[in-house]
């Protein structure tokens, strides 16, 4: 099989990459993966179920070049994701959140790809070193020789989960034919402290609803505590739009301040529960748990900064704990009615590897999907 010259080399076999192969039956080509299984991300995303997409599918649920996503899903969105999927037996469960999952397991569109596939046509544990082209071909270096193709698709993801098998690859390949790479960070993760928020620690466990400003967007879902800071749906979101500096918390989103001020009931109690968490910013914002009639002017000051407390993350929980990478190959390179490089003929960006990210609820697998049926149609 090696030194053989094929038609394509696909580069990884995750989402985008099964999906692709998926869609070139009766096409010659080969998959290289550096994992002894494929599809490792999908089979352990989403609690095991896989969030396969989304039903509520807008440019807005990305970070990225909003034109570009825009006409990528103009080609194949999630209802005809839901279509391809349907048609080949796969029912995906709905869920109140507009959420689509697996019903059973991951495994079962894992399954479903792998069946599409012929399986000569996956090649396992073939890390891929570097790669070269010569009189218009693409020679692809392995760990087990060299394999040539016509045309070479790069669908290898990104640097989170490193535990299974995350490298740089892609955009190493990416930078040897010439692409620019913008930053690239872990998203969909938690955040680290600064000492001054070191009592959240003492919060571990504990979950509330929260509105968190981070530049000129508006995120609202559940924070969760934790030992090393702080995580769940809001904040993860919230690391796909952060860069450095603050961002703005409302800790109590459904709770008017000013209609609290007569009332004979303790401070904490009228707040929104969890009770601990209110208390331990009580004495955090050294406010004294009485009455709402005692407090003072101060008081009500300070209460305020439950509204709008103001933290700065010092970091986050870094690539083993990201859901995705944020950044990746200048998307101003890529053409979007094919997913071909503007600088290289032949060779081809798909999903995470791009500079597109998208937010929790299925949308970066719908992005790997549809990007990899573009480019399919194409080739």
């Amino acid at each position: 099989m090696k030194n053989r010259l094929v038609d394509i080399v696909v580069v990884g076999a995750g989402a985008s990459g099964l999906f692709l192969g998926a869609e070139l039956k009766g096409r010659d080509f080969l998959i290289l993966e550096k994992n002894s299984k494929v599809g490792s991300k999908m089979v352990i995303s989403g609690g095991g179920k896989c969030n396969v997409t989304n039903a509520s599918l807008k440019p807005k649920n990305y970070l990225g070049e909003q034109r570009f996503i825009r006409n990528i899903f103009k080609q194949f969105d999630q209802n005809r994701l839901l279509s391809w999927l349907d048609r080949r037996g796969l029912n995906l469960e709905l869920r109140k959140d507009g959420k689509y999952f697996c019903k059973n397991s991951a495994k079962e569109i894992v399954d479903l790809l792998k069946r599409e596939i012929d399986s000569k046509k996956i090649l396992l544990q073939i890390e891929v070193k570097s790669i070269r082209k010569i009189n218009s071909i693409f020679e692809i270096y392995t760990n087990r020789g060299t394999f040539r193709a016509k045309k070479l698709v790069i669908a290898s993801g990104g640097l989170s989960f490193p535990k299974l098998g995350a490298s740089s690859i892609g955009y190493d390949i990416a930078l040897s034919f010439g692409h620019t790479i913008k930053t690239l960070n872990p998203a969909l993760v938690g955040f680290t402290l600064q000492p001054s928020e070191f009592f959240f620690k003492s919060l571990s466990g504990i979950s509330t609803e929260v509105n968190i400003k981070v530049g000129e967007k508006e995120i609202k879902g559940s924070l969760l505590f934790a030992h090393r800071g702080v995580t769940g749906l809001a904040i993860l979101n919230t690391s796909l739009y952060w860069q450095k500096g603050k961002i703005e918390i409302d800790f109590i989103p459904n709770i008017d301040l000013n209609t609290l001020r007569n009332s004979k009931k303790n401070i904490s109690n009228l707040l929104a529960p969890p009770n601990r968490m209110v208390k331990a910013f009580l004495v955090a914002l050294e406010v004294e748990d009485k009455k709402a009639t005692l407090l003072n002017s101060k008081d009500w000051e300070r209460l305020e900064n439950l509204k709008h407390y103001i933290f700065a993350p010092a970091g986050t929980f870094g690539y083993s704990k990201a859901e995705v990478t944020k950044g990746g190959v200048e998307i101003l390179d890529i053409d979007s009615s094919n997913m071909e490089s503007k600088k290289e003929n032949g060779l081809y960006f798909l999903g995470e590897v791009l500079d597109i990210t998208g937010e929790l609820g299925g949308y970066n697998f719908q992005w790997a999907f549809s990007t990899a049926f573009v480019c399919a149609k194409a080739i």
